[in-house]
Order: structure tokens, then sequence, then C-alpha cells
């Protein structure tokens, strides 16, 4: 099964900024409320987890992860650390 995270905002533009933020380029998804990016390894999505927590002060968006079929994981400033460490800890490298 593919992992995912997936980002949310009421907010037009907000993900673009963030995702563009993140991956220092202009990404055109200005009118997108949402979006999703799927993984093979989940270990991949720390990275973004990370930033997302550490300036989610400045972005209006919410961040989800799925591990599992059909189980969404809120992300948060309370749960981001352990979340990071469950995702290393199931996924091995």
């Amino acid at each position: 099964m593919l992992s995912s995270i997936n980002i949310f905002s009421n907010q037009k533009g907000e993900i673009n900024k963030f995702l563009s933020s993140y991956y220092n380029t202009n990404l055109d998804i200005e009118d997108n409320l949402k979006w999703q990016k799927t993984y093979k390894n989940p270990i991949e999505m720390a990275d973004l987890i990370g930033v997302f927590v550490e300036n989610s002060d400045q972005y209006n968006i919410n961040v989800w992860v799925c591990l599992d079929s059909d189980v969404y994981i809120h992300v948060s400033n309370k749960n981001a650390d352990k979340l990071i460490r469950y995702i290393y800890q199931r996924y091995p490298s």
C-alpha cells in the first residue's frame, strides 16, 4: 500500500505558498484547496511533516497523513514528533 500526505486549506494560494517554499520553486497550484502526494517509502514524507510543523504559524493549511488504508492522522504541533518517530520505527530503511 502507498502512503500519502494530504494538505488542505480554505484559503486559495496557501498550499501553493507553502509547497513553493518547501520545494524552493514556484508551483502552479494557486487555486487548489487540496493537494496529495503518495509515497512508496513513507519515510520520505517525514521532512515535509517537520517543515510544516516548524512553519505552521505562517500558513493556513491542514496536513493529514495516511499510512494505512482509510486511516488518516491529522498532523499537529503536539503529535508531529511522535508521528515522525513512528514512521521511522515502522518503516526502517
